[in-house]
């Protein structure tokens, strides 16, 4: 790797940012989508509220690790350096390749779906389909973001305090006012230990982990944050820590206000939650809330996304097209453009929980070997952020990404396997763009 291409860029952001951000890319389409879908499999509240705890642990775990990845190597770009560095670059350039068809595109798709499960909750009567919609939502937020970094900062800003606000509501009046019953803890089967109950378990929790993806966020920033080598573990502990605090209490709600029977396959859970504690009036205008809420999600990932393109293309490590910057805003209008034609894609080529199946699992592949690599730093005498339990913390991340991996696979082999032929996809096209690379500069 040369120079860093960040090298120019000034430390402005401090803790409370860098943890906000983490904060707002954390809580997104999966906290209200995916509670009724693992009710469908698991059939048990306990064990529900169970393995949100565990993915929040490993969340944890995971930035742990990613805390010490970021004080000793503080620069933007997150897996996409840790991964060079570590190992070597064409691992790098596949995490990058693979946010690009999964990181961002099919968060954005996902985000899409679940605003308009939400909207027709709120409004069944609404014409056309629910793919169609999320499809011109992608459009109008792509359109609002070619607009100028400015401009679409603002809306983002705004969405993402509508966002966490709307979560803290939610929670105090459904537990202090609303209408729910206590006893739907004790509803639904008996834990299944079995090969087959194992297997559920285990693509429930590759679920979970996709809604507590983002963890890692202050890391794509690290060379913009003030005081990197203490700022950048401080925010990851920090915003993963809170988040993991709202989505259990969430949970609790949802099952404190509906029956386990009630909520599988349920993709708008927050609004049926809503209407059970407090009637189908407000179910209606929560589920426009949520609705809106998940606008913030998709518009960080539109935000965040091309940049990564852009910032690959510039290299030489992308296609060309995508260096193109719109010459009024300023913003890079090639990427931007590409991966709204991407997400589109995502929304017309498969369900939610394929779509869910497809992201989880292979965004599960590179957070790992970058864990692993954390055993590496001291012998490339690299400095790093003193945890105590270090080891520990490592070994329960690998081992329940592993199983996680290893479980989704055999429930979902199909989906899993176009996850693994996407990642490997990525090997020839990072020849190919290696190879004129090197002819042009040689």
């Amino acid at each position: 790797m040369g120079e860093p291409a960040e090298k120019n860029l000034s430390g402005k952001v401090g803790l409370y940012s860098a943890s906000n951000i983490v904060v707002a890319n954390m809580i997104g389409a999966g906290i209200f989508t995916t509670s009724g879908l693992l009710m469908s499999g698991l059939n048990n509240p306990v064990l529900l509220i169970f393995l949100w705890i565990t993915g929040g642990i490993i969340a944890l775990c995971g930035a742990v690790s990613y805390a010490i990845l970021g004080a000793a190597m503080p620069r933007a770009g997150g897996e996409y350096v840790f991964l060079s560095r570590l190992y070597h670059p064409v691992l790098g350039f596949l995490s990058g390749w693979v946010s690009f068809i999964v990181g961002f595109s099919a968060p954005i798709a996902a985000s899409a779906i679940g605003f308009s499960e939400y909207f027709y909750r709120a409004f069944p009567e609404f014409p056309g389909t629910g793919k169609i919609l999320a499809i011109l939502v992608i459009i109008l937020f792509t359109a609002i973001h070619l607009r100028g970094l400015q401009f679409g900062t603002r809306i983002q800003n705004a969405l993402t305090l509508l966002k966490v606000l709307l979560i803290i509501l939610l929670i105090l009046t459904g537990l202090l006012l609303g209408k729910g019953d206590l006893h739907h803890f004790t509803h639904g089967t008996a834990v299944d230990w079995s090969y087959g109950g194992l297997k559920t378990m285990g693509l429930s929790l590759m679920w979970i982990m996709f809604a507590y993806s983002g963890w890692n966020a202050s890391t794509y920033i690290g060379s913009e944050i003030i005081h990197p080598a203490r700022n950048i573990p401080r925010s990851l502990l920090f915003g993963t820590g809170t988040v993991l605090i709202l989505y259990v209490l969430l949970n609790f709600v949802f099952v404190y206000a509906i029956p386990p029977n009630d909520m599988k396959g349920v993709i708008s859970i927050g609004g049926l939650a809503i209407r059970n504690l407090f009637g189908s009036t407000m179910e209606i205008a929560f589920s426009l809330l949520i609705a809106f809420a998940l606008f913030s999600s998709l518009s960080a990932f539109i935000i965040l996304g091309p940049r990564v393109y852009y910032a690959m293309a510039t290299d030489g490590y992308f296609f060309k097209f995508v260096t193109k910057i719109h010459p009024r805003f300023r913003v890079p209008s090639g990427a931007i453009a590409l991966q709204a034609a991407m997400a589109m894609i995502m929304v017309l080529s498969g369900t939610f929980d394929q779509i869910l199946t497809y992201m989880g699992f292979s965004l599960g592949i590179f957070p790992l070997l970058a864990v692993a690599g954390v055993f590496k730093l001291k012998k490339m005498q690299l400095s790093g952020f003193p945890v105590r339990g270090l080891p520990v913390m490592l070994i329960i991340y690998l081992l329940f990404g592993v199983i996680m991996l290893v479980l989704s696979f055999l429930e979902r082999p199909a989906e899993s396997s176009v996850a693994i032929i996407t990642v490997i996809s990525g090997i020839p096209v990072y020849l190919l763009f290696s190879r004129n690379l090197n002819h042009r500069t040689g």
